[in-house]
């Protein structure tokens, strides 16, 4: 018997093994790749603030590729707004060596790592989850475990397994991450995000620079190729093209994202979920990193009392619910409305709101916009400032503008 199985050796589910081998517990991570970090499937665009929450910064030599003091967001007509801090906020990392090094902490502290071993299913007696059955070689082995931990992604399998809902697929969508050489014209210090439902329909397009000329791009959508909305991306969009149209791709990967908000229950009988399985990812930017490591680090916390008391029922596993809640569900809901408010607007309301920025000169106020993890919260700060007020009057005007012509249209 082992007292904690992780299903997933992703960032979700080794910070979580790490947090709790750091308090003496016995945790097996079970990843059914053969090596850490491998497929990457995210560009590791991080916030250097939440990365210093989580004790995990300065990052080794060789993870870290830049270092970034700002974003320039632009229109699908050639119209930008820029953002500068005063000190780099966020950062780039190779995603192969930052999950390695979360790995290598993880069996320093006493975690065990099972790599190429496949967990085919849960174990689970009168309603509650025993153990998992894993897959090694062709050979099947069930093993005793006291608390299990989801942490396998986005596929949802085992969820379905402990019979909690999975995450709503119709906030899906489909993204693609490249690395490219030869960036020409470009600012190292800021990255570039561009709009546009010809080349991201209903997210965006990025692009962030290292210091070596080369680049990493990519965009998600929620209809179509996104390989194509790629290269249209790099071709023909009328500012990116200058910087891209001459690149070649050194290597690409294909995701689902989810935008939909956390699932509903993240907690059974012995078995909690964390990371892109329970849908802990922002709904403005899909990113999920930060705040999945967040969770995992709860994860523990809940597993550590639960193993103290003896006691892995749904009730005592529940603690761990309420504590992300308190977290991060007031951001999840802002975020969530921001999404589905952006879905909304056309190119044309993007390229007004972008404007409308840079007449009101929100860079000064959005400034203090540093946590890009917690953005309800942050948003909430600058709230009551009347360049802010004018801005939210404006695009939910846009907004309801946009809904009336469709329904007139319909």
């Amino acid at each position: 018997m082992v007292e904690v199985a992780v299903v997933g050796g992703g960032v979700c589910g080794l910070f979580c093994s790490l947090t709790l081998a750091k308090q003496g517990i016995d945790v097996t991570v079970f990843e059914e790749h053969r090596s850490i970090g491998e497929p990457s499937h995210c560009a590791g665009h991080l916030s250097i603030q939440s990365l210093k929450r989580l004790g995990l910064y300065p990052l080794p030599k060789g993870i870290v590729e830049n270092e970034y003091r700002g974003a320039v967001f632009h229109s699908s007509k050639g119209n930008s707004f820029e953002i500068e801090f005063d000190s780099p906020v966020t950062c780039s990392v190779n995603r192969k060596f930052f999950d390695r090094h979360l790995a290598e902490l993880a069996i320093q502290a006493g975690a065990k790592l099972s790599l190429g071993k496949h967990v085919e299913s849960l174990v689970i007696e009168n309603h509650n989850v025993k153990g998992v059955n894993v897959k090694f070689r062709g050979i099947h082995e069930n093993l005793k475990v006291k608390i299990v931990v989801d942490a396998e992604g986005i596929s949802s399998r085992i969820l379905r397994q402990a019979k909690l809902r999975t995450l709503n697929s119709s906030m899906l969508v489909k993204g693609v991450s490249a690395e490219v050489d030869h960036v020409r014209d470009i600012d190292e210090d800021f990255v570039e995000i561009y709009f546009g439902n010809a080349y991201a329909p209903s997210f965006y397009a990025w692009l962030m620079p290292r210091r070596d000329g080369t680049a990493k791009i990519g965009l998600a959508t929620k209809r179509g190729n996104p390989k194509q909305f790629l290269e249209k991306f790099k071709r023909k969009h009328p500012i990116a093209s200058k910087k891209l149209g001459k690149t070649k791709i050194i290597r690409e990967a294909f995701h689902p994202i989810t935008l939909g908000g956390p699932i509903s229950r993240t907690f059974t009988n012995g078995f909690l979920v964390i990371g892109d399985a329970a849908s802990q990812v922002k709904p403005t930017t899909g990113g999920g990193v930060i705040l999945g490591m967040r969770c995992a680090m709860i994860a523990a916390e809940t597993i550590h009392n639960a193993l103290k008391e003896n006691n892995f029922s749904a009730e005592s596993l529940s603690r761990y619910q309420r504590k992300w809640r308190k977290l991060m569900g007031f951001d999840m809901w802002v975020m969530l409305q921001m999404r589905k408010t952006f879905e909304q607007l056309s190119d044309n309301q993007i390229d007004k709101l972008i404007l409308k920025c840079k007449r009101l000169e929100l860079q000064k106020i959005l400034r203090n916009f540093s946590d890009i993890d917690f953005q309800g919260k942050s948003l909430a700060r600058i709230a009551w400032h009347p360049s802010i007020i004018n801005l939210g009057l404006y695009t939910i005007f846009r907004t309801l503008l946009s809904r009336k012509s469709f329904n007139s249209a319909s």
